[in-house]
């Protein structure tokens, strides 16, 4: 976690650094977002004993989920802003195996996903505001897949490990109406073959007020991971989201 903390304060530093009189020039906004993401869940793990994977179904998602916390910060000032989201869920599940080999697979994951990015606006008119982002994800998983015995022995697969990898994105945001936007968010990261990740948010946004914004629409996110152990995790999510902002 303390590299997270490092690269969020050069971001901060790079921001000053490039354009302090425009950081200046206004005063800092901010907001703060709790959510629900309830989505369909797919995690494998590929080693030299083959292939594990286990879903998890959208219909099922809130009544196998052990714990969850999800929840974004932001802060403009001008041209620039910083944006966070963390997200953790712990899901246990399983699901049936073709034939009398096993006799069906076991999945537990806890999983957090840390984004963070510098933003700059590049394209500003009333109705709509075009933003590119760079930073980074940090993620983590305790995962583990579990064939249990039928006629052939049982066997697991495990992907214990966290890694950073750098991100860009994009953010378009459309004014639709006095209290109705429309929000679209892209990014990529990973660069290599050996870890690549990328997602996608789509919301639709209304103002109750001044302070307070409901939220809600779609959210994908993609990860493949080569491990320290050379097994290969992959990683996906999507779904319906649901949230709340307060903004100050």
């Amino acid at each position: 976690m303390k590299s997270i903390w490092k690269t969020l304060a050069f971001c901060g530093a790079a921001v000053m650094a490039l354009n302090p009189s425009s950081v200046q020039a206004s005063d800092w906004e901010y907001e703060a977002t709790i959510y629900l993401f309830t989505p369909e869940t797919k995690t494998a793990i590929t080693s030299p004993a083959g292939r594990l994977e286990g879903t998890l179904s959208f219909s099922d998602a809130l009544s196998n989920l052990d714990m969850a916390f999800m929840g974004a910060f932001g802060a403009s000032n001008g041209t620039w802003s910083v944006l966070a989201d963390y997200m953790l869920t712990d899901l246990s599940f399983g699901n049936d195996t073709p034939g009398p080999a096993f006799s069906g697979l076991n999945t537990t994951m806890k999983t957090q996903i840390f984004n963070g990015y510098v933003a700059y606006r590049v394209y500003d008119t009333p109705t709509v505001q075009l933003d590119l982002a760079g930073g980074f994800r940090w993620f983590d998983t305790e995962t583990v897949l579990t064939l249990t015995p039928g006629l052939s022995p049982g066997r697991t697969s495990r992907a214990h490990e966290n890694w950073i990898d750098p991100v860009v994105g994009l953010r378009a945001r459309f004014d639709l109406s006095d209290r109705w936007t429309a929000t679209a968010f892209f990014d990529y990261g990973g660069f290599s073959s050996d870890s690549e990740s990328y997602q996608v948010l789509l919301t639709a946004d209304y103002a109750l007020n001044d302070a307070w914004v409901l939220r809600g629409g779609y959210r994908y996110i993609s990860v493949d991971h080569t491990m320290d152990n050379g097994n290969d995790f992959e990683f996906s999510q999507s779904g319906p989201i649901f949230g709340a902002t307060f903004r100050f």
